[in-house]
């Protein structure tokens, strides 16, 4: 009766507590009577044999069968919206033929919005954060079944057998053993009087002591908070009145908060630090972005512009190495002009004239003196 899940609802008025054949039967073949002891066979070995056993139990009127009802919704006046819905398809009728080409580019645009408000709807109950709509569960009735049988499925049976629990009846007998030791209280003995008359006292001191700490550590707070202008906030025994457990309730001893303006700064710094952090991360990748693509125009120009680059370098060095030449030469003093193979051709083809004229010269001479 105790160990088989049971569930509350109402039936004629009354409040009942039901259960399911099958977790019935499951419970039973759990228990320690479906185990075989020595000498002695298992009363349950089966779920047949449990099934019997639970005919016989209904057959005692321990429990009965039920049946669920379920409750449907009051129906509305049918009739009248067909009669409504009848004389308005005739007017509509006449309306349509007149209006059939403006309403299917409007019942286009309905149906595309339909669509895309669904795909919306879509996406939001896909979404993680978004909480699901709870499912609604159908509500139902019981009602006395008229085959009292006991079957091994989903049949639902209402308990009949209501026992007093022994939990119960054991607190009970010692709340009224109490009470008359209560009453009896001048007829104790004195030691146990004086006994209880301290423990009363102590206990009565220690919830004093309760009330008095609670309102110290709000006089205490505010006192501090007064001082300091609201930047300190300081608790002693912070939990001492929330809901907790009595040995959590004293720690932590104390709470300190500090909100000043530094604290705000340091909020400040924090939240600035954080954005510095997204914006540094941001501009990393946008310069990456460029540097590659820097990267690649390089390339190409200069795959382009191997050739002529190689000519140039080949200008300018022989322009610079003149250029050194000229400079050697009249830091020295022998100044001197670049000449060509013709021009060497020419002066040597002259010096050869002049060489050969002057021997004439040379050789005319002598002959005069002689004459």
């Amino acid at each position: 009766r105790f160990n088989c899940p049971t569930k509350s609802t109402n039936m004629m008025g009354h409040r009942v507590d039901y259960f399911i054949a099958s977790k019935a039967v499951d419970c039973l073949l759990d228990s320690k009577w479906a185990k075989a002891k020595k000498g002695e066979e298992a009363l349950f070995t089966t779920r047949e044999s449990v099934v019997e056993y639970c005919n016989r139990l209904l057959k005692k009127q321990f429990f009965h069968r039920a049946l669920k009802v379920m409750k449907m919704k009051p129906d509305k006046d049918t009739k009248k919206e067909k009669e409504k819905g009848k004389a308005e398809s005739g007017k509509e009728e006449e309306k349509k033929s007149k209006k059939e080409s403006g309403k299917d580019e409007k019942n286009k645009k309905e149906k595309e919005k339909k669509k895309d408000g669904e795909k919306e709807e879509c996406k939001k109950d896909e979404t993680p954060g978004t909480p699901k709509k709870k499912e609604t569960k159908r509500k139902f009735k019981l009602e006395p079944h008229e085959d009292q049988v006991f079957l091994d499925g989903n049949e639902v049976y209402v308990w009949i057998y209501d026992p007093v629990h022994f939990k119960t009846f054991a607190m009970g007998l010692v709340l009224v053993i109490a009470v008359i030791a209560a009453t009896l209280f001048p007829l104790w003995p004195a030691e146990m009087r004086v006994g209880v008359y301290y423990l009363s006292v102590g206990a009565g001191c220690f919830v004093a002591s309760i009330l008095l700490l609670a309102v110290a550590r709000c006089i205490l707070f505010l006192i501090i908070w007064l001082i300091t202008g609201g930047r300190h906030h300081f608790w002693f025994l912070p939990n001492l009145t929330a809901d907790v457990g009595f040995i959590d309730s004293f720690r932590p001893l104390y709470t300190h908060e500090y909100k000043g303006p530094k604290a705000d700064s340091k909020k400040e710094e924090k939240s600035e630090s954080k954005k510095q952090q997204k914006y540094d991360s941001e501009e990393k990748s946008d310069s990456e972005k460029k540097e590659d693509e820097d990267g690649k125009t390089e390339a190409t120009r200069n795959s382009g512009t191997e050739g002529s680059g190689g000519e140039r370098h080949s200008d300018t060095d022989s322009d610079r190495r003149e250029d050194d030449r000229s400079q050697h030469s009249s830091g020295n003093g022998n100044d001197f002009e670049m000449i060509t193979k013709e021009e060497l051709e020419q002066q040597t083809d002259e010096g050869d004239c002049e060489e050969e004229e002057e021997e004439e010269e040379t050789e005319s001479r002598p002959s005069h003196e002689k004459s």
